[in-house]
């Protein structure tokens, strides 16, 4: 394997491994929910990026086969970390923040998004409980 291409696929290992690492650090000395969900989606996403492209150079030059299995990974991972995180974080606005104390007002005739109802004319139901309750 010629060194230039020994040279990215190292490269690509370490910065993957230094993301994932902060990724990680952050996910576990951040202090509430929110900030944590940006370790994970963002620098770990990234690191296990990184990797990932790695794997498929390695195997695609030493092998001389092309997988798409790594590939298909990363598009996946690309796609479903910031929906989750989207998601995960509506959930806890939703359950733990009081939009009318714990927020900024939005500068607009609107109020935030997650907390406006579907219909304008019916009022908001309480987002803690379930339908059945």
């Amino acid at each position: 394997m010629e060194f230039v291409v020994e040279l990215v696929i190292s490269v690509l290992i370490v910065i993957g491994g230094l993301f994932t690492l902060i990724g990680s650090f952050g996910l576990v000395k951040l202090p509430n929910l929110l900030m944590r969900l940006h370790a994970p989606t963002k620098a770990t996403t990234v690191g296990v990026g990184a990797i990932l492209i790695a794997s498929m150079l390695f195997f695609w030059i030493e092998r001389g086969t092309f997988t798409i299995h790594e590939l298909l990974i990363t598009i996946f991972l690309f796609l479903t970390a910031p929906i989750t995180a989207n998601l995960i974080g509506k959930a806890y606005l939703l359950r733990h923040i009081d939009p009318k104390d714990e927020l900024p007002h939005t500068g607009e005739s609107e109020g935030w998004a997650t907390f406006d109802p579907r219909n304008p004319e019916e009022p908001p139901k309480d987002p803690g409980k379930l339908p059945q309750d």
